[in-house]
């Protein structure tokens, strides 16, 4: 992820920003507009740059700009036939939208060109960067990912064995990062030892590439694969793909986010598929949490699956009570607090002869400071709700994600300090519940040695100072 170092200076002024995602393809025919139409398929994982890095005639060329991906390519002419290439999408904090930042990074040593993307956040960044500009570095950009692209440089400019130079590399890193990388003519998809953020592997219609999410390998005419392991570097050629082991003694620690919200739902990651997690996550709600009400109402479309197993499990029918407009971006990337509230009342927009009168049941996947949920649960009652009773399909979030996750200081949860009645009565519900830690493990199916549950138990299945270290 293009993230501001941590303690680099930088303030982190947006909330809830993912980290990215990323592609590569090695395949029999030109890869440039097939990668363009992979980002596409997971826009939903970064919205503010895209870019792509395409390995042709002896070179590697890198196109990449500022927007959605249709955005920046639409028509773009990319006069290139290469065979094998990597594209990354991304969000950005507050700072650091422009065009420098935006991935695939470049770097040149010797007789080599070196791209990468990556998903995730490197912990230790910032230790890493002063410690190279103490010995004489020099940096472009404020982000961690041109740390790792810099290890990496370094690495290859002593020794020109692609792995041996990645596995050096790497065990220096602590932190998130499922990575995309070309050097010359090969590519390589490489998972963290905790393989927190996804990605996979699979098989196209023309070849063999990575993914961040396996969705995109039936959009390519194929199938998925598998997911890379923990600790994992894999090459990936027309033929098939290769795996070296970098480091295995770790356990996974997969990020629960992205089963209760970033992915899509048709994705399947480390083995469950998203939206069977999310429609668990209901039912589970609802047993836990049960209310007398007339109609269950999705917040659309995080909440749309979390509703659909409430549903089904109280046997109180589902309704579409809140119209999206898909015109308009997620509310979480506005830049200031104001522009968030605008944005929502053209987001949203409650159907009145579904909620007038009745008694509601809204469900969506979090809440993290609760004005997006207060602002809905009043315009519901504006159009004349009953009652609302407000259900959500994760615990809530009481810590920061140092992870790939832009959600950086306590004070900016509204779960932080306050009791759920104190939350309820913040977003003027007639109640609200989330679903237990318990829960949420038991529908992941994961177990939770598994898992990444920082952002809810404060506790990280990495070293960060001054915060707790799982030990496991």
């Amino acid at each position: 992820m293009d993230i501001p170092i941590q303690g680099s200076g930088n303030t982190v002024g947006r909330s809830l920003n993912e980290a990215c995602g990323v592609i590569a393809l090695a395949e029999t025919v030109p890869v440039s507009y097939r990668i363009i139409q992979s980002l596409r398929i997971i826009q939903h994982r970064g919205q503010e740059s895209a870019g792509i890095a395409i390995f042709s005639n002896g070179k590697t060329k890198v196109h990449k700009g500022m927007g959605l991906v249709n955005e920046v390519f639409s028509g773009k002419k990319i006069e290139d036939d290469g065979l094998k290439g990597i594209g990354h999408i991304r969000y950005s904090t507050a700072g650091s939208s422009v065009i420098e930042n935006a991935q695939p990074l470049f770097a040149r040593i010797k007789n080599l060109e070196i791209t990468i993307g990556h998903n995730g956040e490197i912990s230790n960044a910032a230790d890493i960067k002063s410690k190279l500009e103490d010995s004489g570095y020099s940096f472009q950009t404020n982000s961690d990912t041109e740390v790792i692209l810099k290890l990496l440089s370094i690495e290859l400019s002593k020794n020109q064995d692609f792995i041996e130079s990645m596995k050096k590399a790497f065990r220096n890193l602590i932190g998130a990062y499922s990575l995309v990388i070309g050097i010359n003519d090969r590519i390589f998809a490489v998972r963290d030892p905790n393989a927190i953020r996804p990605l996979s592997v699979g098989k196209t219609k023309y070849g063999y590439g990575a993914a961040s999410e396996d969705i995109v390998f039936y959009q390519l005419g194929g199938y998925p694969v598998r997911d890379v392991k923990q600790g994992e570097i894999v090459e990936i050629t027309q033929e098939g793909i290769k795996s070296f082991i970098y480091e295995g003694r770790t356990k996974p620690a997969h990020c629960m986010f992205e089963y209760v919200y970033f992915s899509r739902p048709d994705s399947t990651l480390d083995g469950k598929n998203v939206f069977a997690v999310r429609r668990q996550i209901g039912r589970i709600l609802a047993r836990e949490n049960p209310v007398e009400a007339d109609y269950v109402v999705p917040v659309p479309d995080s909440g749309r699956s979390h509703a659909l197993g409430y549903s089904e499990e109280s046997r109180i029918p589902l309704v579409e009570g809140l119209i999206k407009n898909r015109y308009v971006d997620r509310t979480f990337i506005m830049p200031e607090q104001d522009g968030r509230r605008n944005e929502l009342d053209i987001k949203l927009n409650p159907i009145n002869e579904i909620v007038e009168g009745k008694r509601l049941i809204l469900v969506d996947d979090s809440i993290i400071r609760g004005n997006t949920m207060r602002k809905i649960v009043n315009q519901l009652r504006d159009r004349g709700a009953r009652e609302v009773h407000v259900r959500i399909g994760s615990p809530p979030i009481v810590s920061p994600c140092y992870l790939g996750i832009d959600m950086k200081t306590r004070t900016q949860f509204i779960a932080s300090g306050k009791s759920v009645e104190e939350i309820s009565k913040t977003i003027e519900a007639d109640s609200l519940h989330y679903i237990s830690l318990n829960g949420l493990i038991e529908a992941i199916g994961l177990g939770e040695e598994n898992l990444c549950l920082g952002c809810l138990t404060g506790i990280y299945p990495v070293k960060i100072k001054d915060e707790k270290f799982r030990g496991y």
